[in-house]
């Protein structure tokens, strides 16, 4: 079978491959690669390696070299050494720092008639109750308080306390 992709590469990408490789501080896979590429270089200057051959030698395995040779012939010496960027975010972002502040404000609030302070349960429902959230979890109330240093069970929650007036 005819390999599908082929790597010839310049001279000055040689060079470059060779610094990367043999100097300085890189990442390891980075490195890696960049010693896959040179010795998969089927130019004037490679030294013509079979694929199974540079998987045996640098202990990879043969679709990952496929792989490899696809992204610098399709995308460019660059984009083949390094990881490719995540489109999307693993999942969108519902509890951001507009949803801690208001927490935060409802947390130094006065607590509910009948409550001496606040509880992570009646801090979420509260939450919901004033439609700030759908839905929120009394451990990602906790979670968010603990994040943010704020404690429930302090004395003082951050409200500012009514002084006594004198002499009146």
């Amino acid at each position: 079978m005819a390999p599908r992709y082929r790597v010839t590469l310049t001279q000055p990408e040689r060079a470059d491959l060779e610094k990367l490789s043999t100097t300085g501080a890189h990442a390891a896979k980075t490195v890696l690669y960049a010693r896959a590429l040179l010795l998969l270089d089927a130019g004037d200057w490679g030294r013509k390696w079979q694929v199974s051959d540079v998987a045996e030698a640098l202990g990879m395995v043969p679709r990952t070299l496929e792989r490899l040779k696809r992204r610098f012939v399709e995308e460019g010496l660059e984009a083949s050494l390094q990881r490719k960027k995540r489109e999307t975010p693993p999942r969108k972002v519902i509890f951001d720092g507009a949803f801690e502040a208001k927490l935060l404000a409802v947390a130094c609030s006065a607590a509910p008639e009948g409550r001496t302070r606040w509880t992570v349960r009646l801090l979420a429902e509260k939450l919901v109750e004033l439609n700030i959230v759908p839905s929120v979890s009394a451990m990602t109330v906790c979670n968010t308080l603990k994040k943010t240093n704020f404690d429930l069970t302090c004395t003082s929650t951050g409200r500012s306390r009514q002084m006594a007036m004198q002499g009146s």
